[in-house]
């Protein structure tokens, strides 16, 4: 595999970069992008593939089920360098139905020991759609419930990225808008949350 991505790299030289090349030398001297996204790690899944941008419009922050986490200094130092420093005016947070990290929730049997830790920041979104099933007396197919509770952890990170001081001071001015999607990879389409 790692040929492959070399022998990638080479066909992108010669046929992309070669031919854009004054974007690529324009987007080397500087980065204005206006979305910040934060989404899952999931190989199959790309922002800038679904939704048809370009390199440079995007500052992407993934890892297992679109975690927003305010002890995750990595994500904390991405969301103050692009609200204080590239003043991206929005952030999206994007699930996915068939995140292996949510389905992660509901296992309890596991030699992981991180992976468990890493979704105790998504445990409360199962815990509210279970809620809701059981106070509606209803029964829900296995795939239903788990659709449910990737879009209830997307609500639930974007009440997380609402708790750093600097989100709350940028939403306050106007500068800054939070949405939360859903991506469906068996359409491909996006769906709007908040």
């Amino acid at each position: 595999m790692i040929s492959t991505l070399l022998d990638g790299n080479r066909r992108f030289v010669a046929e992309t970069f070669a031919k854009e090349r004054e974007f690529f030398l324009t987007l080397s001297k500087s980065q204005k992008p206006t979305v910040l996204w934060i989404g899952c790690s999931d190989s199959r899944l790309s922002a800038g593939t679904v939704t048809g941008t370009k390199v440079g419009e995007i500052f992407v922050h993934r890892n297992i089920a679109n975690i927003v986490s305010t002890n995750d200094w990595n994500l904390s130092a991405v969301l103050e360098f692009t609200i204080n420093h590239l003043r991206i005016p929005d952030i999206v947070i994007c699930g996915h139905y068939g995140c292996g990290g949510i389905a992660a929730l509901d296992e309890h049997d596991t030699e992981d020991k991180y992976i468990p830790i890493w979704l105790i920041n998504a445990y409360a979104a199962r815990e509210r759609v279970d809620e809701k099933i059981r106070a509606l007396r209803i029964e829900l197919p296995p795939d239903k419930r788990m659709r449910l509770i990737v879009e209830e952890n997307v609500r639930l990170q974007l009440e997380h990225v609402n708790e750093y001081p600097f989100v709350k001071r940028a939403l306050r001015e106007g500068k800054l808008k939070i949405h939360g999607w859903v991506y469906d990879m068996e359409t491909g389409e996006i769906k709007i949350l908040v």
